[in-house]
């Protein structure tokens, strides 16, 4: 009979553990959810700033970040909307939503499935109109989806820089998408050619500047061949006619 009480006060204590480990958990996570998303949309802008070529160390992100107004995007229309608050929005979430993105089909350059009916878009604005603007990108490489911004100058045809935020290409190959010297290589060239077409490109080796058209490509990654087709793809697609092409186009005709 002692046995058997042993036994059921081991089992109520281990229970009685569980429950409270259970609610100190929890509890732990509601608490800490504020402060995490604060980091989390820390981590945006300081990742927006950089990629824009405008991250000052000595300056606070969000004192930099009050110039740049962040606007939704209607895929479909190519111009701006107010369908959607851009403040709760979660672009990634509708991506999953079929009620709120597209399926891309033969069209998935990128490989990522469906696009979001909205897109959000970060814009740098001054007394002579539009100076920046930054875009989100998303596309797979060799082992992940990588996800970053492109930021284009005021003409929205000359890069001003390029950055990815999250990936899990291998270190040392395709990790060297997080390169400085690489990521620099993009800055100063120009998405579309005289005629508006896409043609910005990553190519398989170095680019030799003397040769037309090297204001259009980009070195490939020494040894990471399938991440550079990846982040060919996804360029291509993003600048191209099923991405920001059309909303770029508004923009430069005033009618976004």
């Amino acid at each position: 009979m002692a046995s058997n009480d042993s036994t059921s006060k081991t089992i109520i204590v281990a229970l009685v553990l569980c429950i409270v480990c259970s609610v100190f958990v929890s509890t732990a996570a509601v608490m800490l959810r504020p402060a995490q998303q604060a980091n989390k949309d820390l981590d945006r802008k300081t990742n927006i700033l950089a990629a824009a070529g405008m991250l000052q160390e000595d300056v606070s992100v969000e004192e930099q970040f009050s110039g740049i107004s962040t606007r939704a995007v209607d895929m479909a229309t190519g111009k701006f909307t107010d369908a959607v608050d851009v403040a709760t929005y979660d672009q990634r979430k509708a991506a999953k939503n079929p009620a709120m993105s597209d399926d891309l089909g033969d069209a998935d350059l990128a490989k990522i499935g469906r696009l979001a009916k909205y897109m959000v878009v970060y814009v740098v604005e001054g007394d002579a109109g539009i100076e920046k603007i930054i875009l989100p990108i998303k596309g797979y490489g060799l082992w992940s989806t990588l996800y970053g911004f492109v930021a284009l100058e005021s003409d929205l045809n000359t890069v001003a820089g390029l950055g990815f935020y999250e990936h899990a290409e291998t270190p040392g190959l395709g990790g060297e998408v997080d390169n400085p010297a690489w990521k620099a290589k993009w800055v100063g060239k120009q998405s579309y050619d005289a005629e508006n077409q896409q043609a910005l490109t990553v190519i398989k080796g170095s680019v030799d500047s003397s040769r037309p058209g090297a204001v259009h490509q980009i070195d490939g990654l020494s040894g990471a061949t399938l991440t550079s087709k990846g982040v060919d793809n996804l360029i291509k697609f993003w600048m191209g006619e099923q991405g920001f092409a059309p909303f770029l186009a508004n923009l430069r005709a005033g009618e976004a």
